[in-house]
């Protein structure tokens, strides 16, 4: 028997337009901080390049909150100059229009317990005239200060719990950091626990949304040339390099709390480490890659943060050329402490106790007002045997390198030995690249776009687990607690422009090594 039409349900307008989504249920996505500047640059852009390319889920609503007083039109306004600057393709107005419908705002206290009885009751609003149950991702894009009451509020108002154990549970997106040290995230992830379950919870690391990061598991679990000599008997070190041209800018006073470890080494660097370590997980199932991440992370030794005999060094950037240009050091930033020990630049010379890696030497950097922005993985191989081109004026050799550039050009970079053309035999190192701009054009979808849709879709692969941020803590603390009682005993300076200070070359020179050069 057929149904009367006067009896269904309005048609949704996302139905027309955006229906090609990943099997995302009705969603209502809360943004925490929504005036704030990371709204603005990523997360607004990503929503409306979602809804381009017709992945956001057909029933989408948008809700910023924040202190801020504002209404609806003018955050609607807000969200669209912020699409048109930094949307990485044209803001269509049609596309546009059907996301801005479904945008609202709510001004309130993070620690206001009342405002959050508005937003559960904002939401129950939006169910209901819906007439089908909608999830609700709540992402804290706030300043790390204000995620415990927000969490608990959260709670408090009943939003972490509603539609729990079913496909529309509430889930919670926390942006770094993730706190300051071991105490701290130990003391966040408490309070997580005691509102959410562990599988609603997606702890953000944008480096893991980076199209490279993720091929880095293709590139190894998929080709069957490279897993069998991903190992000690075949490769000599790991260098992984996170480099920043920019200095902090009128950021000093955040920075000053932060440093380059905190800043870039605990997450984003310790995240290439353990994809680029890891063993080959059981099956590409979000907890069966977590639980190796985590594995690899407990299996690297404790660090010795002893100056000029340790495996870590501390520096920060002197004036110095950057472009031609002359910059100004660190301690004449705005907002920074004459007498400042905070690290500008930070290396450490990892060892890991497992089967795989025993010997092998991984050795990651990270620094501000370095010679270029790059961020890439170096797996370096032992040399073969000196035997047949042994003659150093006649053959020009390097250690085979593969290298995974993250950024800013995404690709990967062979080093191999070649055969000058000529008489007689003569060598020199060459280049094989693949670039993911060449090869599938150059509008790749951002980090945050990939994000956001897993979190939409409860895939955790891409998200940091909360006994891995207390594992990467475990290893780095130590250095950080021994850093804040030496002040600025063993702090090393570098000239901006240049790839970070002498005492990080010695850190290799000691194992008969020395740090790439990323080239243009």
């Amino acid at each position: 028997m057929s149904t009367s039409s006067s009896s269904e349900s309005p048609r949704h307008p996302f139905l027309d337009g955006l229906s090609k989504h990943r099997g995302a249920p009705p969603t209502v996505v809360v943004i925490f901080g929504a005036s704030g500047d990371l709204t603005a640059r990523k997360l607004i852009p990503a929503v409306y390049n979602l809804g381009h390319d017709n992945l956001l889920p057909p029933e989408f609503f948008l809700i910023g909150f924040g202190r801020k007083e504002m209404g609806d039109g003018a955050f609607r306004k807000s969200c669209a100059e912020a699409a048109r600057e930094h949307s990485r393709r044209e803001v269509l107005d049609d596309i546009w229009e059907r996301v801005a419908d479904h945008t609202s705002y709510l001004a309130g206290g993070y620690d206001e317990e009342a405002a959050f009885t508005k937003l559960r009751k904002k939401i129950d609003k939006l169910e209901k005239n819906l007439d089908r149950p909608i999830q609700a991702v709540f992402y804290i894009s706030t300043p790390p200060s204000v995620f415990k009451p927000i969490l608990q509020n959260l709670g408090a108002a009943g939003l972490a719990r509603r539609h729990a154990g079913t496909p529309h549970a509430s889930k919670v997106v926390v942006e770094k950091p993730f706190g300051r040290d071991l105490a701290s995230a130990r003391e966040l992830n408490e309070v997580i626990r005691r509102e959410f379950d562990e599988q609603q919870v997606y702890r953000i690391d944008h480096y893991l949304g980076k199209e490279t990061v993720q091929d880095l598991l293709v590139q190894r679990f998929a080709n069957s040339i490279f897993e069998p000599i991903w190992n000690r008997r075949y490769v000599d070190c790991v260098q992984i390099t996170v480099a920043e041209e920019l200095g902090v800018g009128s950021r000093g006073g955040y920075y000053e709390q932060s440093g380059a470890t905190r800043d870039m080494i605990q997450n984003h660097t310790m995240q290439l480490v353990s994809l680029t370590a890891m063993e080959p997980p059981v099956s590409l199932g979000p907890e069966a890659i977590r639980d190796e991440k985590v594995k690899l992370l407990k299996a690297i030794q404790p660090l010795n943060p002893k100056p000029g005999e340790g495996d870590a060094v501390r520096a920060q950037y002197a004036e110095g050329l950057i472009g031609g240009q002359k910059t100004t050091g660190y301690r004449n930033e705005e907002g920074v402490a004459d007498d400042s020990s905070t690290e500008t630049y930070a290396a450490f010379r990892l060892s890991i106790n497992n089967w795989r890696w025993e010997g092998v030497p991984f050795y990651i950097r990270s620094g501000k007002r370095l010679a270029r922005r790059v961020s890439e993985i170096a797996v370096q191989f032992k040399r073969p045997p000196g035997i047949l081109f042994s003659e150093a004026d006649r053959f020009d050799l390097a250690a085979n390198t593969m290298v995974i550039q993250v950024q800013p050009d995404e690709g990967l970079t062979l080093l191999l030995n070649s055969k000058i053309p000529g008489l007689e035999t003569r060598t020199q190192p060459v280049k094989m690249h693949f670039r993911y701009k060449a090869t599938y054009g150059s509008n790749t979808p951002e980090a945050y776009e990939r994000l956001i849709l897993d979190a939409m879709v409860g895939d955790s692969t891409l998200f940091i687990r909360g006994d891995e941020t207390e594992a990467s803590w475990k290893l780095i603390t130590p250095v950080l607690e021994a850093w804040d009682s030496l002040g600025n005993r063993g702090l090393e300076t570098y000239a901006a422009g240049s790839w970070g200070p002498l005492t990080a070359d010695q850190l290799l020179w000691k194992r008969h090594h020395q740090w790439r050069r990323p080239s243009l």
